[in-house]
């Protein structure tokens, strides 16, 4: 399901670590890597081939840290807008998953502060893996899947009982929230008694995997982060539909990312790297 990744590397903060996370996973071992660093126009030519050389430097020592099979891995340097140059190269080698860093700004924040992984998230339908500045990644072994009986949730099971492969003492969470009103604490209930929690724990059965699942009532962004935190997740993943309008597809959908956004909410205050699925609808 992984055969393509793209890991989107500025040089800085943990995306590389969590590649190398990802790739210790027997089901991903094959997969062909590009990793890409964008060079920002500069105003002189003798800026310009100084931040050239700083680029290739950052690929270099991005290779060279990754430590992955030479016919697997590609480089690539280009220069213009990091958030449409991402999009791009996603699309020409047709990435099955992006991987990027994020300082973990709200909604707001990032369009004021022009954030990349934010504008990225917002206009590609691809899968994206965002990586905090202020995680620590782990091994992977312990995969969370908020569930809602989506479309974007079922193809987020799929790709976690395929990441949990051959992955020996592999753990499998499946969290479903019921939304509470706003003054209602959290309460959890047995999991096989939820039924929207039943097709994807019959599903995981079916995969040989036998899931630990968690039912709970509360507001879904802060239980979906509570529950991941207090089973000590690796990776969590969640499903996130395309709504980009149809007429924009090139322009930020500013109503949105000012709106109530599940995936925003995660992405921000998790406390692990989140994995976000992506469907059209």
């Amino acid at each position: 399901m992984l055969e393509k990744i793209l890991l989107a590397d500025s040089g800085t903060g943990h995306s590389e670590e969590m590649l190398k996370a990802l790739m210790d996973l027997p089901s991903i071992q094959k997969a062909a890597v590009t990793v890409l660093h964008v060079v920002s126009p500069q105003v002189s030519a003798e800026t310009m081939t100084s931040k050239w050389e700083e680029g290739g430097k950052v690929l270099a020592t991005a290779i060279q840290s990754l430590q992955l099979d030479p016919t697997k891995v590609s480089a690539i340097l280009r220069q213009g807008d990091p958030k449409d140059v991402v999009c791009q190269v996603a699309e020409e080698i047709d990435a099955d998953l992006i991987i990027m860093g994020s300082r973990g700004l709200k909604r707001l924040q990032s369009i004021l502060s022009n954030s990349v992984s934010q504008y990225v998230f917002q206009l590609s339908s691809r899968p994206m893996l965002l990586v905090k500045d202020d995680i620590y990644v782990k091994k992977i072994n312990r995969i969370m899947v908020a569930i809602d009986g989506s479309d974007a949730a079922k193809q987020c099971l799929r790709l976690a009982l395929f990441l949990l492969r051959d992955i020996k003492g592999g753990q499998l969470i499946l969290a479903h929230v019921n939304k509470g009103a706003s003054n209602q604490s959290s309460t959890n209930m047995p999991g096989e008694k939820d039924p929207v929690l039943a097709e994807a724990i019959a599903e995981a059965k079916k995969q040989g995997v036998q899931p630990r699942a968690i039912s709970t009532t509360g507001k879904p962004g802060e239980e979906i982060c509570r529950i991941a935190e207090e089973n000590n997740v690796d990776l969590l993943m969640l499903g996130s539909p395309d709504r980009r309008p149809s007429i924009a597809k090139s322009f930020v959908d500013l109503d949105r990312l000012l709106g109530s956004s599940l995936s925003d909410y995660v992405r921000v205050n998790a406390n692990c790297p989140v994995l976000l699925a992506r469907t059209v609808g």
